[in-house]
Formats: C-alpha cells, sequence, structure tokens
C-alpha cells in the first residue's frame, strides 16, 4: 500500500478520460456538451465529462450491431477471446493504482477500499469469467435414431449496460465481464457521479485485443442517454443496477420498445438480526457497524435495519457504539481511513434530510446527527445511529444510501423474521446466532436473495449476487451471471 504522501504524488501526474468511448476511439458528444465531475472530498472539478445523449447511443449501437455482425467477437473462438480478456485483466493490474485513484478522487471512497476490495475483486471478476467461457457445453435432447436435436447458447447481440456510482469499477466489471465473454458486443452508460474509470478500462480492452466497437462506453445522464439506450430497437438487453424506483421506469420504456429483456440489480433496506444466543457481542456489534458505515453507507446491502433480542439489546448497543466510532470521516486518500466523504452534495442533503426526518418523528439519537455543510469542504458525514425506531417511520422503511442506522428489538424469532420481511426490499440480510438450526431455519424463512450468517457482505465470483421483491430480478456473478447474456437455441435436425 502507498503512503498518502504517494497517493497525492500520484494524483499530480494522474491524467483523467473525458469523453466518450465509440468504436474503439475517445470522441465529445455529438452536441458539444459536456458535466462536471467533481472531487467529493475537496468539491474541486477533475474533469469536464462529454455529456452524451440520444445521438451518441445511436452512433454506439451502429458501432455495436456492426461488430456483433461481424462476427469479430461473437463467433471467435471461445477460447481466443478468453485469452484476450485474460491480457485486459493483465493490463487492469499494471494499472491497478491508477484505477484505485481514479475511483477514489471520483466517488469519495477510501483508497484503502479500493486497493484491497474494489480492484482484486474487479479483476477476480474478468479472469473467472475469462475462464468459465470455453468451458460452457451445450446439449443434446433425449430424441428417437431419426432426429438429432441440439441445444446451444448464443450471445444476445448489442448488450446496454447501466451501472451506479458507488462501487463504479466493481459494478462495471461484475456486469461487463460476463457480458463480453459470452460474445456480446456491449454499451456501457457509467453513473454520471463517477464515470472515469469506465472510460479508462476501455481504453485499455481495445489494447488488450477486444475489437473496435465491442465495448462502447457513453457518460451522460439517465434522463438522456440512459433513457435513449432503454428505447433503442437497437439494444437486445439491458442490465442494471441502481435504484427501485429507476428500475420500474426502464422496464417501462424497454415494453415501450421492443420488449428487450431487462435485468435490474436495484435498492435494498436489509435487515440484521442479532439473537441472544450470540456468544461474541463484539463481533456482532463490530460486523453491524461494518455493515452500514462501510463506503459510507452508499451500499445497497447495508443493514440499515438493525434488531436485536431485547435481553441483550443494552449490552450490543453500547459495544455498537464503540465500534461507530471508529468510523472517523477523513481524506480518502489517506490510507489510514476507513471513511469518505459522501458522493457529491444531493446526496448529502439527501441523506441530512432522512436524519432529520427520524428525529421528527421520536427516534432517539445515540451517535451523530445532521451534519453542518461548508462550502469547498467536501461532503463529509458522521456515523448516525438511532434507537427506539418503528416501522412506521420513513427512515427504516426507505432506502437512504448513508450512514444512518435504525436500531430495534424483538423477543421471539417469529417476531424478528416478521419484522425483517416487512420491507418491499430483498436484496441482503444478515443474522448472528450460535444456534445453526436457527441459522438455517431463519435464512430460508427470510425473504432475500442473499443471507449471511455471523458475517455481512462476505463473497466471491463463484457466489451469484442479486435479491428479489423490489431489489430486482436476475443474478451478477457466478455461473448465473452468463445464463443472463445468452440466449437458447433449439436446432432440430431430422436425420
Amino acid at each position: 500500500m502507498k503512503t498518502y504522501q504517494e497517493w497525492q504524488a500520484l494524483r499530480s501526474s494522474l491524467v483523467l478520460p473525458n469523453q466518450a468511448y465509440i468504436n474503439g476511439a475517445f470522441v465529445a458528444a455529438q452536441s458539444g456538451e459536456t458535466f462536471d465531475c467533481i472531487n467529493p472530498s475537496d468539491e474541486s472539478l477533475l474533469a469536464q465529462v462529454a455529456s452524451c445523449d440520444a445521438a451518441d447511443v445511436d452512433l454506439a449501437v451502429m458501432a455495436a450491431q456492426t461488430s456483433f455482425r461481424s462476427g469479430v467477437w461473437s463467433e471467435m473462438a471461445p477460447g481466443k477471446r478468453k485469452r484476450i480478456l485474460q491480457k485486459w485483466a493483465d493490463l487492469l493490474e499494471q494499472h491497478q493504482d491508477e484505477l484505485a485513484l481514479i475511483d477514489t478522487l471520483d466517488m469519495g471512497k477510501s483508497i484503502s477500499e479500493m486497493v484491497n476490495i474494489d480492484v482484486p475483486d474487479s479483476l477476480d471478476c474478468l479472469r473467472w469469467s475469462a475462464e468459465c467461457i470455453d468451458k460452457l457445453y451445450g446439449e443434446i435432447a433425449p430424441t428417437n435414431s431419426q432426429n438429432l436435436a441440439l441445444i446451444s447458447r448464443e450471445p444476445l447481440g448489442v448488450v446496454a449496460i447501466i451501472t451506479p456510482w458507488n462501487y463504479p469499477l466493481m459494478m462495471v466489471m461484475w456486469k461487463i465481464a460476463p457480458a463480453l465473454a459470452a460474445g456480446n458486443s456491449i454499451i456501457l452508460k457509467p453513473s454520471e457521479k463517477s464515470p472515469l474509470s469506465a472510460l479508462r478500462i476501455a481504453q485499455l480492452a481495445t489494447q488488450a485485443g477486444v475489437p473496435d466497437g465491442v465495448f462502447n462506453v457513453l457518460p451522460g445522464f439517465g434522463h438522456t442517454a440512459g433513457k435513449a439506450l432503454a428505447l433503442h430497437h437497437g439494444v437486445g438487453t439491458l442490465a442494471f443496477t441502481g435504484s427501485s424506483r429507476v428500475a420500474g421506469m426502464l422496464m417501462q420504456y424497454a415494453g415501450q420498445s421492443n420488449m428487450k429483456r431487462v435485468w435490474l440489480e436495484a435498492g435494498g433496506k436489509s435487515p440484521c438480526l442479532v439473537f441472544d444466543d450470540c456468544n461474541d457481542i463484539k463481533a456482532a456489534a463490530k460486523g453491524a457497524a461494518t455493515a452500514i458505515f462501510t463506503n459510507q453507507g452508499e451500499v445497497c446491502i447495508a443493514c440499515s435495519r438493525l434488531y436485536v433480542h431485547s435481553r441483550i439489546k443494552d449490552v450490543f448497543m453500547a459495544e455498537l457504539l464503540n465500534a461507530a466510532r471508529e468510523y472517523v470521516p477523513g481524506d480518502p486518500l489517506n490510507p489510514s481511513t476507513k471513511m469518505g466523504p459522501l458522493v457529491d452534495k444531493n446526496q448529502f442533503e439527501t441523506v441530512s434530510r432522512f436524519i432529520q426526518s427520524a428525529i421528527d418523528e421520536g427516534a432517539k439519537l445515540e451517535l451523530g446527527g445532521v451534519p453542518e455543510y461548508q462550502t469547498g469542504q467536501g461532503f463529509f458525514m458522521s456515523p448516525t445511529i438511532f434507537s427506539q425506531a418503528n416501522h412506521q417511520m420513513r427512515f427504516v422503511q426507505e432506502e437512504i444510501f448513508g450512514p444512518v442506522l435504525a436500531v430495534m428489538s424483538f423477543d421471539t424469532e417469529e417476531e424478528a423474521v416478521a419484522l425483517a420481511n416487512d420491507s418491499k426490499y430483498g436484496l441482503g440480510a444478515a443474522i448472528w446466532t450460535n444456534d445453526l438450526s436457527r441459522a438455517h431455519r431463519v435464512s430460508r424463512r427470510l425473504e432475500s436473495g442473499m443471507v449471511w450468517v455471523n458475517t455481512w457482505g462476505d463473497g466471491d465470483t463463484t457466489v451469484p449476487f442479486g435479491g428479489v421483491k423490489a431489489s430486482g430480478n436476475g443474478r451478477d456473478k457466478s455461473w448465473h451471471a452468463l445464463e443472463k447474456y445468452t440466449e437458447i437455441k433449439n436446432t432440430w435436425i431430422r436425420l
């Protein structure tokens, strides 16, 4: 790990990409419009980035369609595609410090988290997806001897991918790696709040040998570039990570256009259940703090609802407050910083309003509170914890995407499960218990796509990631991600 001074030195020499990437080259937006990309730590201008709209989407779709139909990538032998993607991964690894720095400056994530989690996870996802693709076999149906029925998987064509701002590199890689490995041509629209690393990795993809037009990147806003992609008849599939509200809009756009398939990883309001048979309360409290204050709480699987058995609530709360105080906001380029700024002023104000609403509705403030904004000083916010919360309160029901935790109690397992499931979301959940039977029993009953027992957020590329209910459909990572980006074809042959 570099020192703070070394990261500062690297920052001074960093060249940031700021144009769209279409057909293997950086280009300005057709309109000439740009938007400001701001460093949330000090509100300084990082770059003025091309603001793409429908005209740029048309160009990118044309490039993607041309590359796909030519077969230069879609019909390439899977083993050769694998080698190119592996070379790309090697190039990304060579530039890993640069990529980590870009996302820290662009989004406010701590540099330690980028170096230790986001970059390694992204590389692993790319290499794993590449390694899988020449091991995906077809099938032969059990027909009679006069016929042969072949069942094969084929790439879909042009895939549009819209990613969020909270894990810029990692969320991009979770989607583009399996989509490219399967042979598709893709158009990526990264969030306008953190678009820079996506542009850089596209440039490195070309250097690795990914053909022109196969990987295109359109920075821009959701209501312009994102909407145009969702409505475009030349896009066959759309994959999205972001809010449930936008996810619903994208489904409508798909229906209004060509009924493209839409894969959605949407919002979350994950519960954390701590039972009274948990024999390491300190570890559980640290885990609960990690589950909400990691990445400033800007995490889709953040456990922002904490339910603690009433018998251990007081002792648990004391440990929780101690653990939360370790998350001191600071310069994300300092390797010792665990908590950087929120992504921008809009998010800062949104989270502040939720904190104020919790106070107004009668929740008891245990730590933190409404922060005071100072112009030019960044969008920093301390961990905030409320007790005496209930499910009638707005901040308990709605996704906040900030470091705000609601603590509630329960008396029985039945009550804990009912409270956990009393949400429109179903992305993740955590259980802390030393009763193995309870762990199995409760995890089955939780309405959630993922459950962690005596931990939170653990996993690797071998396991799927995704939710149920208003948290979306489909899965990122693992073999199941490849299912989203391939189509099944049946070929019946009369012998």
